[in-house]
């Protein structure tokens, strides 16, 4: 029975991602005519004006461009490693409007940092053209190719028959137990106790299991330590995530303890020690490289002399082309090789560097936030999954209504936490927040299940200081208000609030010790529009200067993985009906509450926004701790 249930379950995903994928491409496609440049430059998914850099072949054999933005550099974009992007030029038609003309191929970022970007571009005279214009920009690309990936391993797991993937989606989809190994657990006295029980957990599991690690909970901790056992038993691991970010973060914590990690695609953040374990900075940094740059230097020019009628040119092309390939191929196989861990997004496991591999193990972090179908394009690769994530936490994001209605949110780490509790470990002992700040989610989230570590308990900056509190808004002049059709709300008199909230707070600190003792700050707006508003309030006042360093403002996924000693929320909402919108999504809220250590400040509208239960209960527990 579980058979027929998975195939159906799987079809019904792939149904709803078809719905999602469409959703989508409308909306892109309606955007790209429809939206204003500026609008598309404020969210974050366009750049203009641009300035075209150097061009050349990278290591990897792709022609690049270095593209850098001249606008507003004060704004977080969205460009990353491997989205796809398109240049546009800006002309004025003859009655004055803004006319945009898009360039035909489409290309894709190899790497983007805060105002410089790489971005690969098919060889012709693009490069040219985006050199000498002045009013060319690049926008994000509706992103075909990981739709594609995600429909291609939903097909191949319902087709699957008679062997482990096949095994694995059955076993997903039904109540029967997982395998597992039996051994005298294994001591790790540097982690707690339910870490090193989750650890032992992961190495027990024959088939699957879930680290599920609520805020602060040490989980990167854990599946290091967990990865790193593994390493003992198995030559290599896959290790996976849904976000380069999450990628990012947790090679660099394996880097850290001396293993050997491949990382395929470039980093979000460029630095030095993110690249060194990039497969493309590995590459050229081979030994044999240096040969194979002079070969690929001549095909190009025989190409060149081709033009002009060489003889013997398909003789000395392909010798030269076989010549290069091998070199390409010892150089791959050795960085391979020497790697125990190979690092890259869900979709990243597709690439064709890993065609052919098989691992024993797949890790995937940040698992609950993975749509169900692109954990399936890496768990091909794999003979037993481990998950760890929080699905109390951030969802997947889902554009379409009716894709989310028909469940296309749940992830395959949700499936299993209800499938199978038995593969469900906890960590349970955060080392985040004041006891005060934690006791929140934990009741309302966690089941009243965590517990602090006894030396962050009572954290505070203030004798006497309450560590979580509720500035109600309501008798504030001012209402929300709504901007622009995707870009949300703004409350600004809620936002001036916030500022001056902060302000206050921080006098009380005290200048001289916030800079001693490096203090840092969030501050999260679940509304774009709000955030960029708080954003240019501080920059304006003289006050925040010397703080500057210290203060984020962002919006709740902006945040997610972070935390800071001292949080505000602005909450936005305020309006006679207690529409609260997407305040309704709790999970984001759970999300914003835990990322503070020592002080948290929610500002809202209580008539508004307590019309919710779950409002109603926070704002009678911050009432009673005052």
């Amino acid at each position: 029975m579980s058979h027929q249930n998975a195939i159906l379950s799987l079809q019904q995903q792939r149904l709803l991602l078809d719905i999602e994928y469409h959703t989508e491409r409308e909306a892109y496609r309606k955007q790209t005519e429809t939206i204003g440049l500026q609008r598309k430059v404020k969210r974050g998914d366009a750049w203009f004006p641009i300035k075209g850099g150097r061009n050349y072949w990278n290591s990897l054999n792709q022609y690049v461009i270095e593209v850098y933005r001249t606008g507003d550099t004060d704004i977080e974009h969205n460009f990353e490693y491997g989205k796809p992007v398109c240049f546009f030029r800006v002309s004025k038609t003859g009655s004055g409007e803004t006319k945009i003309t898009y360039l035909q191929q489409t290309c894709t970022v190899s790497y983007a940092d805060g105002d410089r970007m790489v971005v690969i571009i098919p060889e012709n005279g693009m490069a040219a053209e985006i050199q000498n214009a002045t009013d060319m920009g690049v926008q994000l690309f509706f992103d075909e190719t990981t739709y594609r990936l995600m429909f291609e391993a939903l097909d191949r797991v319902i087709k699957a028959k008679d062997n482990r993937l096949a095994y694995l989606r059955d076993l997903f989809y039904s109540h029967t137990p997982a395998k597992r190994l039996s051994f005298q657990p294994i001591r790790f006295p540097w982690l707690n106790p339910t870490q090193e029980k989750a650890v032992n957990e992961v190495l027990r599991a024959k088939d699957v299991m879930v680290v599920h690690g609520p805020p602060g909970t040490g989980k990167t901790t854990t599946l290091v330590e967990a990865i790193g056992e593994t390493l003992r038993r198995e030559s290599q691991v896959l290790v996976c995530a849904q976000s380069n970010m999450a990628v990012d973060w947790i090679s660099e914590q394996l880097t850290d303890r001396g293993i050997n990690v491949l990382r395929i695609g470039n980093p979000t953040r460029v630095n030095d020690k993110m690249l060194s374990f990039t497969y493309e900075r590995r590459f050229e940094d081979h030994p044999d490289y240096p040969q194979l740059w002079s070969i690929r230097k001549a095909i190009r020019e025989l190409r060149q002399q081709r033009k002009r009628g060489n003889d013997n040119y398909h003789q000395k092309m392909s010798r030269l082309q076989n010549r290069a390939v091998q070199l390409e191929l010892n150089i791959q196989s050795q960085l391979f090789g020497e790697a125990r861990v190979i690092a890259s997004t869900l979709t990243g496991s597709a690439n064709r560097l890993l065609e052919g591999q098989k691992y024993s193990t797949l890790f995937i972090d940040e698992a609950a936030q993975a749509l169900e179908a692109a954990s399936w394009i890496a768990i091909r690769k794999a003979s037993r999954v481990v998950f760890a994530g929080d699905h109390c936490q951030l969802p997947p994001t889902v554009k379409s209504l009716a894709a989310l209605k028909g469940g296309l949110g749940k992830t395959l780490m949700e499936r299993i936490v209800e499938n199978k509790p038995e593969a469900v470990t906890l960590l349970r002992i955060q080392y985040r927040m004041n006891e005060q700040i934690m006791r929140f989610p934990s009741d309302y989230f966690y089941g009243g299940k965590l517990e602090s570590a006894p030396e962050i308990k009572y954290r505070s900056f203030l004798d006497y200081d309450i560590p979580m509190t509720w500035i109600d808004t309501n008798g504030i002049d001012g209402r929300e208000e709504y901007v622009g059709e995707t870009f949300g709300r703004i409350n600004k008199a809620e936002a001036e609030l916030t500022v001056s909230t902060l302000q206050q707070y921080l006098t009380k600190i005290g200048k001289q010790r916030i800079l001693d003792e490096r203090i840092d700050i969030g501050v999260i707006s679940p509304y774009r529009a709000q955030v960029q508003y708080l954003k240019r309030l501080i920059k304006r006042k003289e006050f925040f200067k010397p703080f500057r360093h210290l203060i984020s403002i962002n919006t709740v996924d902006g945040f997610q993985g972070q935390e800071r000693d001292i949080i505000l929320i602005s909450l936005v909402r305020s309006n006679d009906e207690g529409q609260i919108g997407f305040l309704r999504d709790l999970r984001r809220m759970n999300v914003a509450i835990t990322r503070a250590r020592m002080k948290l400040i929610i500002l809202g509208d209580t008539a508004t926004i307590t019309k919710h239960p779950f409002y109603r209960k926070l704002y009678e527990y911050t009432t009673n701790l005052a």
